[in-house]
């Protein structure tokens, strides 16, 4: 018997069952998408208070902060948050701000601009968070009625005009503790966008209609009252880069339940280098290493496993020693290759029923399915990569993971 054959066996069996359980869970993301887009919008409707830590101006800025200003929503005050007044963001929030008229049946009641300060203890976005949450505090003392609800979002995404709604909306049931969105990368105009797209849209539909979710901090929201009791602020917050996962740790503490929104799927678009998204991808795992281990480790197994039985497969189907071997080898590549390729074909059809007015989708809505094969391979790298360093670069500050209760800033940007 070949040597390669029984290590082929062993590595084919194993991915296809894989591989399968994942075309099962791909319908299962679609079905849930589809109910969800058709159900009716419920009446919790609590006073609000969204927050958006800021750095920079990215594309589509200025669209982004309008779409934030104008919900549908009755009740909620906005905050951006900024870590100097020198940071190329504020000049425009503020005037923006100081122009802000509220509407009449919609849109925000008040909006305002925090300058947060720098600090060496954690990460800028989650020092910008912890600055607005003092703001609110302050602007609520105790004879008066605070938000029931905090939200916090990305200045980098354009929400739908019920992005607010739908996102508070689950936090009616109270065992939700956390509801959530994620992104949702549109085709651009390079290939290294498009991969990005494909890349990113393999994470997205991890979520589901399940209890291993976790939060996004793009789009999340939680009451208050539960933000306060699991002290997320002061255990979670204080000495960390990562909001998300701060938060995603201090609900699996206490047994909550963090429950996807798929209405609250939000589009990002922008082109982007080979290189930035590389460094962007690796940013995504390393800091998962640090602040999830486990899911990095289940990450990196997975993803040796299935490259390992393709390049094993691509060995036996061409240098095979028997005939049988070798249209085994290459039935069972292509079987593979067509499970993940149906799976990123589901992606490509939520995509398109979620977004379904984007142009961009009309133009290259294919590249989550064509692009996918080179994703594993990707993701492998992304792995490998996060288990060699603990250092990362977020908008020009570089920062070491020492821990996940650690952080040191070892060159701050401008």
């Amino acid at each position: 018997m070949p040597f390669l054959f029984p290590l082929f066996l062993l590595l084919a069996s194993a991915v296809l069952a894989q591989s399968a359980w994942s075309l099962r869970d791909g319908y299962r993301f679609l079905a849930y998408v589809n109910r969800s887009l058709a159900a009716l919008p419920g009446g919790y409707h609590p006073a609000a208070a969204v927050i958006v830590p800021v750095r920079g101006i990215d594309a589509g800025f200025e669209a982004n902060i309008e779409a934030l200003l104008s919900q549908d929503y009755p009740d909620y005050q906005l905050l951006f948050s900024v870590a100097r007044e020198t940071d190329p963001a504020y000049a425009p929030l503020a005037g923006r701000v100081s122009r802000f008229e509220p509407l009449p049946q919609r849109g925000a009641r008040e909006a305002a601009v925090v300058v947060a300060g720098v600090t060496s203890e954690r990460g800028e976005k989650v020092n910008n968070l912890l600055a607005a949450l003092d703001a609110v505090r302050a602007k609520h003392p105790a004879s008066t009625a605070p938000p029931q609800v905090l939200v916090f979002a990305d200045a980098d995404m354009q929400p739908r005009s019920d992005w607010l709604r739908s996102l508070i909306d689950p936090l009616a049931d109270p065992a939700v503790t956390v509801s959530t969105g994620f992104r949702w990368y549109l085709p651009g105009g390079t290939w290294a966008s498009r991969l990005r797209a494909a890349w990113d849209a393999s994470i997205a539909t991890l979520l589901g209609e399940h209890r291993r979710n976790f939060a996004w901090g793009g789009s999340m929201a939680v009451r208050a009252e539960d933000f306060r009791r699991l002290r997320v602020a002061e255990r979670y917050w204080a000495h960390t880069v990562s909001d998300d996962y701060g938060l995603t740790r201090a609900i699996r503490d206490a047994g909550g339940w963090i429950r996807f929104e798929p209405k609250c799927l939000v589009a990002s678009a922008g082109d982007v280098t080979l290189r930035g998204f590389l460094n962007w991808a690796n940013r995504q795992i390393i800091i998962t290493r640090v602040y999830a281990r486990h899911l990095w480790a289940w990450g990196l197994a997975s993803h040796t496993l299935f490259c390992a039985a393709i390049a094993v497969a691509l060995a036996e189907a061409f240098t095979g020693s028997e005939p049988r071997i070798r249209l085994l080898a290459s039935a069972t590549l292509i079987s593979i290759l067509l499970l993940g390729l149906a799976k990123a074909h589901l992606r490509t059809r939520v995509a398109q029923i979620v977004f379904a007015d984007e142009p961009a989708l009309l133009k290259d809505a294919s590249c989550y399915w064509r692009w996918w094969p080179l994703v594993p391979w990707i993701m492998l790298l992304n792995f490998v990569t996060a288990g060699l360093t603990c250092r990362i670069e977020w908008r020009g500050t570089e920062y070491e993971l020492i821990s996940s209760e650690k952080v040191r800033v070892i060159r701050r940007g401008g």
